[in-house]
């Protein structure tokens, strides 16, 4: 049976806590300050800590910072008195799996302390088998495409966190493949029927979000009772007013055990939040397992294998698709060009020039003319290594062989260019 050490001063909480959560399931021990605890906790395997904020000599949040030193992997939940959320904060900054506020109902004491044995299991499946079963992820490489380290460092942290239902924040900007990654993280955690709920709050009015979302008395709308047992995305949440991000809290606090919760956003929330911007919990309770999600520009290695990959599901009327090929010189302005779209914008530019052309191999002057134009080029300096004498007879055959003006474009001394 999975157990709980429990710390608090006052013994009457011990007696209390053990008569119910004894008869769910949990092994309980006990101490009546930080010290003894952090000594026991050393001496003993525990599965989870409960552990009172206010307490003398050492404090629940003292005790927490030294367990974590101890232990990264232990879970702690904290118990606080105080009506106010700054506490809690704090708690779930140092690493607290969760804060439960007295006096707290006893059915959400029981799915906080289930959800920690949950969290607990999900680590040490991790520790022993390194990595999830590659039939779980086997479309990862098929959707994320590319052999730059950017993606492959990408690809292995989605693989670890398949088996972790712990809320994760997808980072970075539009088009970068936030969509696909969590279509991937559902379908790899979760079974064929259960649902992928995608709300995108930049979109939702707040009346519809307030209906769907947060519902009544925070249990939660009809959005989050479909998302039971599966996926609830949250897109763009930096769009949420104050307001909403302080309700939608409290909707998570009771029905996050329910589903998965996997949020985007284009913005820093942690700069937000210090800027008063973004509620506080709302990001700790989000941003426990953050994903930067790389720009294409900073993986241009990758643009000729996405090409590749786009231009074949193009539906083109004179020939098969997957026949077409872009020159040296119309793949070298695809990958000099910054992609402010990055995804979305590359796929679009590729489906339509594949669609559309007429000739099976497809040269620079058949691309769009913002992709040709200098302004939008990388300097020499920022484009990829051993690559470099190719991009340069590409500026100077764009430039019509003016060396002053490809100098300028590549950043160099009109000396370099002979």
């Amino acid at each position: 049976m999975p157990s709980v050490l429990i710390v608090d001063d006052l013994l009457s909480i011990h007696e209390m806590l053990e008569a119910v959560i004894q008869p769910t399931g949990f092994v309980t021990s006990f101490a009546t300050d930080g010290e003894k605890a952090l000594v026991r906790y050393k001496n003993e395997k525990f599965d989870l800590v409960l552990a009172d904020i206010d307490m003398k000599p050492m404090d629940g949040i003292t005790l927490l910072k030294q367990l974590k030193l101890y232990d990264p992997n232990s879970i702690i939940i904290i118990m606080t008195a105080y009506a106010s959320t700054e506490s809690a904060v704090q708690a779930l900054k140092f690493g607290a799996f969760d804060y439960l506020q007295k006096p707290f109902r006893v059915d959400e004491l029981i799915a906080t302390l289930r959800r920690g044995i949950e969290f607990k299991q999900f680590q040490t499946e991790r520790a022993q088998t390194g990595m999830v079963p590659i039939a779980r992820t086997e479309d990862l490489e098929g959707r994320l495409i590319g052999q730059s380290a950017a993606i492959k460092k990408l690809i292995q942290q989605i693989k670890k966190l398949v088996v972790v239902r712990t809320p994760v924040l997808l980072q970075g900007e539009n088009g970068t493949g936030k969509i696909a990654v969590a279509e991937i993280l559902h379908a790899a955690s979760g079974t064929p029927e259960t649902q992928f709920v995608r709300i995108d709050c930049s979109l939702s009015s707040e009346a519809s979000f307030r209906e769907g979302v947060l519902g009544q008395n925070g249990t939660g709308g009809a959005w989050v009772q479909q998302a039971k047992g599966g996926t609830l995305f949250l897109q763009h949440l930096q769009c949420l007013s104050l307001t909403v991000q302080k309700e939608l809290v409290s909707v998570l606090r009771n029905t996050a055990h329910g589903f998965r919760l996997i949020c985007t956003t284009t913005e820093d929330l942690e700069k937000m939040s210090d800027e008063g911007r973004f509620h506080d919990e709302l990001f700790y309770r989000v941003a426990s397992l953050p994903v930067l999600m790389p720009p294409l520009r900073d993986r241009p290695e990758d643009i000729p294998l996405i090409v590749k990959k786009y231009a074949s599901k193009a539906a083109n009327p004179h020939f098969d698709a997957n026949l077409i090929e872009f020159t040296d010189d119309a793949m070298a302005v695809l990958t000099a060009y910054h992609w402010p779209g990055n995804l979305t914008e590359l796929f679009q530019v590729i489906s339509k020039v594949a669609a559309s052309t007429e000739t099976r191999v497809i040269t620079s002057e058949q691309l769009p003319l913002r992709l040709r134009e200098l302004k939008h080029w990388p300097s020499l300096s920022e484009y990829l290594a051993g690559q470099e004498k190719q991009y340069i007879d590409l500026v100077l055959h764009v430039c019509r062989d003016d060396k002053a003006a490809a100098a300028k474009v590549l950043g160099v001394d009109i000396a370099k260019l002979g």
